[in-house]
């Protein structure tokens, strides 16, 4: 378990995260990271995008109903 304190940066709330944190995560500064809600009412914080997850999901659904148009395209 890992324990991120709060600090009070200009105007806003931060936090720093452990360097073994961000390798776990996959994750280095500048990138984005996700705090999502579970049904449960816990957060989960990832570097998956759900958002993106959808889009992708239904870009695979049409590719696949779409196989042969998409094949005369790209000729």
């Amino acid at each position: 378990m890992y324990a991120l304190n709060l600090r009070t940066i200009g105007t806003s709330t931060g936090t720093t995260v452990p360097k073994d944190l961000l390798g776990k995560l996959r994750v280095r500064a500048g990138d984005t990271i996700y705090v999502t809600e579970a049904p449960d009412g816990s957060f989960r914080l990832t570097p998956y995008n759900p958002a993106f997850a959808e889009q992708m999901d239904a870009a695979e659904q049409i590719m696949r109903e779409d196989r042969d148009v998409l094949r005369a395209l790209a000729k």
